[in-house]
């Protein structure tokens, strides 16, 4: 796969969650030797035995291809360190009760790293963390007594998508490098040498995308400061995006538009384009509510009023709020009502529930008196460390197991398995039609046709004029089946 000159690289990656774990799997893949630590022996324990922890497209193939070759899992992050040329930093850095980001696990990180250096060293930001962090890194080890000239601390930011994250490293939009050296700039270019060079690309077994060996993905060279505040910039940027077409759903609803037409008229303009322009629930996920808070106090900490993203956050709030108010106009009374769900993560194709407007939902339905029997693809077990099950919270195998018996159907994350459900089964399967779909995967002229009471988000309500409940020819149907 490698050019003359592209030589392999020993990476330790530190944290096996989303971030960690892809990176390690996918620079694997790339030609270099990975060791990826974790300080959780059990979580460990799985991954060397073959488990894969989290929901991923393509992260169990990786795990399987390069596991005991090119990948092993260790809790030794001194042997890993001392082993590494390059060591990679992407632990967790939640959310603190003032906004900031906590970066107490970094920190943790980068004073066991300094105790174990014996040879130079490239240190790499892959955490999302705010400006300034490179220097306090930078810090940390100097106060271990290792002197400057043995290590370089650089910034890496990650942009990966939870759901479709091996392809966002692989295929990436860019890769951003932040050194304040040439040496260390130079490693991580290395690094990411078969992307750049499209030499990955000729290989049959590469992960499909948008990049070749004609159109490999551009990289960018900056300052460490520079990188820090591009991750976070294009975090807030992008929720900022979801919040603005949220309110234009708005609306558009109570202008009787559909937000799907004029989402589509805006998207055409190629200064503003179509991603991130899909009205519903309101963003979550472990990113973007964290690093829009983390985002707006990195501004207020150097003087600056970012007032925008304060707004941001009180839309995103204020729509899963207004999509309660839906639920309730469409059942007038919530006490002892059945609800079926569908969609517990954050968004599809994942099973994060961190910050789940899902979840948000399902909790303010529970506390309203509702019975509620839920069914997600892959975020059923994670689910129940926040929602236990009980006898009015209840876990399906499938939609339609959901969906029995049910006084409405809400329909609150995007599998792609939701938006070809059977119609005509869904029908006789619900107790009344009623269908609230927080994602806009149906046409309302496909709802209505089928007999539903159909609401989504930023387009007219459409309900069925004779016999909306379906009951009645429900029940016909049964006694018919039975003669």
């Amino acid at each position: 796969m490698r050019e003359a000159g592209m030589e392999s690289v020993t990476i330790a990656v530190v944290g096996s969650g989303y971030v960690g774990l892809v990176a390690a799997a996918c620079f694997a893949e790339i030609g270099h030797r990975v060791i990826c630590v974790d300080n959780d022996e059990s979580k460990v324990k799985t991954l060397r035995e073959g488990g894969v922890p989290i929901h991923e497209e393509y992260l169990p193939e990786l795990l399987a291809r390069h596991r005991g070759d090119r990948l092993e899992f260790t809790t030794d992050l001194r042997a890993a360190a001392q082993a590494a040329q390059a060591i990679f930093i992407a632990v967790g850095t939640p959310q603190s009760r003032t906004g900031s980001a906590d970066l107490s696990y970094v920190d943790a990180v980068a004073s066991e790293i300094a105790r174990a250096i014996d040879s130079y060293k490239v240190i790499v930001e892959k955490s999302t963390v705010p400006v300034y962090t490179n220097e306090w890194i930078r810090r940390v080890i100097e106060r271990n007594g290792v002197p400057t000239e043995m290590f370089d601390v650089t910034s890496n930011p990650e942009f990966l998508r939870e759901g479709t994250a091996v392809v966002d490293f692989l295929q990436p939009d860019r890769l951003v490098v932040g050194a304040a050296t040439e040496r260390a700039s130079q490693l991580l270019k290395s690094l990411y040498a078969p992307l750049t060079s499209g030499e990955y690309y000729k290989l049959t077994q590469a992960v499909p995308g948008p990049c070749s060996e004609k159109m490999p993905p551009p990289l960018l060279a900056t300052s460490t400061k520079a990188a820090e505040i591009i991750k976070h910039a294009s975090n807030a940027f992008l929720a900022t995006k979801i919040s603005f077409i949220n309110v234009v759903a708005n609306i558009c609803e109570a202008a009787g538009a559909d937000v799907e037409e004029v989402a589509r008229g805006i998207g055409m303009d190629s200064r503003i384009g179509p991603k991130f322009l899909r009205a519903g629930v309101g963003y979550g996920g472990s990113c973007f509510p964290k690093d829009v808070a983390a985002f707006r106090h990195v501004a207020e900490t150097v003087g600056v009023d970012f007032g925008l993203l304060r707004e941001v956050e009180k839309i995103n709030e204020e729509q899963k709020l207004r999509f309660f108010q839906k639920i309730r106009s469409a059942l007038w009374t919530f006490r002892a009502k059945k609800i079926g769900v569908l969609g517990l993560a954050f968004k599809g194709g994942t099973d994060d529930v961190r910050e789940s407007p899902a979840l948000d939902v399902v909790k303010r339905l529970l506390h309203e008196g509702c019975i509620v029997t839920a069914f997600d693809p892959a975020a059923t077990e994670r689910s129940k460390e926040f929602l236990p099950p009980s006898a009015e919270m209840r876990y399906a195998d499938d939609p339609y197991a959901a969906a029995q018996d049910a006084d409405a159907l809400l329909i609150l994350n995007d599998w792609q398995e939701f938006g070809e459900l059977d119609l005509a089964k869904l029908h006789y399967t619900l107790r009344y039609p009623i269908v609230i779909d927080g994602r806009n995967l149906y046409a309302p002229a496909q709802m209505i046709e089928q007999g539903f009471t159909y609401l989504s988000v930023g387009r007219p309500g459409l309900q069925q004029p004779a016999d909306p409940s379906g009951a009645f020819r429900r029940a016909q149907t049964k006694d018919d089946a039975t003669v």
